[in-house]
Formats: C-alpha cells, sequence, structure tokens
C-alpha cells in the first residue's frame, strides 16, 4: 500500500515561518537532483503520523496540489532543542532509475538466552545500516533475531545480517552490530557509579571556571572599552587652522 503525503507549495520564508507553525503545519522543503528546491506547507499531524511509520527508508508518495506526485524520502527532521517539536522537514526526490545512498533502521526480535539465563547485558552496537540500493528495492527495516546469542562469546555481525540481495551494505562485515556481556559485579558497578559522580563533579568545576573565565574577559574588555573613551575625552581639541587672507 503506498503512502501519501499531501503538501501544498510555500511562499512564506524565513522567520515569517513561525506563524505556519502557529496553525500546525509544518515548513518543508523537497529537493533532488536536477529537480530545482521547493518550500511546502504540511499539515503536522499527518507528517508525524507518516514520518513515525515510515522513518527514512520508506518511499512516500508527495502530493503537491493534486499534481502528479513524486516519490521522495524523509530526509531530515529539525527538533526545537527546548519542546521537542518538530521545526522543519527536508524531503528528497529520489530519481527511481539511479542507485540511493540511505540507512535502515534495525529492529531486534527474540530474548538472547545469555540474557534471560545468564543474566548478561545485551549490547547494541548499531540501531540502522547504510546502504546502497535502487529506490523501488528499499526495505522499512532489518530484523535481527537476538534468540542466537546463547553465550556471551556469541556475536551477531553486519556480514550475518540477512537482505536482499539488491541491497549494498556500506558497513564493514566484521562490525559487531549485537552482543551480550556478562553481568557486572557489585564492585563493578560501584566503581561504575563513583567514575560517574567524579566526571559528574569535573564537568561541574569546568563549567563553574569557564564561566568565571568569561565574565573575567567581559570585565577587561569593559574596562578597555572605558578607558579608551576616556582617552578619546581627554584628548585636546585640534586647533582650527588659520586662515590668512592676502
Amino acid at each position: 500500500m503506498e503512502t501519501i503525503l499531501k503538501a501544498i507549495p510555500r511562499e512564506l520564508l524565513g522567520k515569517k515561518v513561525k506563524v505556519l507553525r502557529a496553525k500546525g503545519q509544518i515548513p518543508a522543503v523537497v529537493y533532488g537532483r536536477n529537480f530545482q528546491a521547493l518550500p511546502l506547507i504540511l499539515d503536522k499531524k499527518e507528517f508525524i503520523k507518516i514520518a513515525e511509520e515510515a522513518g527514512e527508508a520508506t518511499l512516500i508518495k508527495l502530493e503537491i496540489d493534486k499534481k502528479e506526485p513524486l516519490n521522495i524520502l524523509i530526509r531530515k527532521v529539525q527538533k526545537d532543542p527546548v519542546s521537542d517539536e518538530i521545526i522543519h522537514a527536508d524531503l528528497y526526490k529520489v530519481d527511481m532509475s539511479q542507485k540511493i545512498q540511505t540507512e535502515i533502521p534495525i529492529e531486534f526480535v527474540g530474548v538472547a538466552p545469555a540474557v534471560e539465563e545468564l543474566e548478561g547485558n545485551l549490547i547494541t552496537n548499531k540501531d540502522a545500516i547504510k546502504v546502497e540500493c535502487l529506490p523501488d528495492k528499499l526495505i522499512p527495516k532489518i530484523e535481527v533475531d537476538v534468540s542466537i546469542l546463547k553465550t556471551f562469546d556469541d556475536l551477531i555481525h553486519v556480514k550475518d545480517l540477512k537482505i536482499p540481495v539488491e541491497i549494498n551494505i556500506l558497513e564493514e562485515p566484521e562490525d559487531i552490530v549485537v552482543q551480550v556481556t556478562p553481568p557486572r559485579s557489585d564492585e563493578e558497578l560501584e566503581e561504575m557509579e563513583q567514575e560517574a559522580a567524579v566526571d559528574t563533579e569535573k564537568a561541574g568545576i569546568e563549567g563553574i571556571e569557564a564561566a568565571a573565565e568569561k565574565e573575567k574577559a567581559e570585565k577587561e574588555a569593559a574596562v578597555a572599552t572605558e578607558e579608551g573613551t576616556e582617552k578619546i575625552a581627554e584628548a585636546p581639541a585640534t586647533p582650527k587652522e588659520k586662515i590668512t587672507k592676502k
């Protein structure tokens, strides 16, 4: 089933797009090879729903003013660092005849015996895999069954992933995707907590020192400015040239 995202052309640019966000809309842009970038307006609720379902590895039909739909991928979603609200979206128009590079998310399934029976810690080193393929060969996710991890020596590498042959993986084959490590002793946990506390304290001290240095620099700059102003004010006026009449 095709996923269709509707949009309308956008005229508001720059800071003026705040008006759109207040109306529950998202400013966006669609761009691509040999395609002139086009500013758009998206419905916020519709886009969030589609983005959550499609991710960055599913082709979407972009319908602009009921014209012929474009094949696109969601390339980048920009969020407000404070509110975490979506404030902009980049959409990439794909050429169906050209290979593209993107990332396919990993979905871990099953239960690792090394976790359930040996009380180990499941360590996931990757949550997505970089790939290259034709757009219509993309798959929405890569399933990784962790139930084969029965001991702490068992590993799942990139080369072990099961994906269609039409998709070329752009990762090192020997990279570890997921593993189970032995449970930590009470002593190790206590040591980790102490190290974390030291790091936190160190970061706090460094922050205070940085703030003090900044304040000092600002004061020195203010004093220098004030002294410069005073020197200008105290400087004797330049005498006017006398005009001698012949």
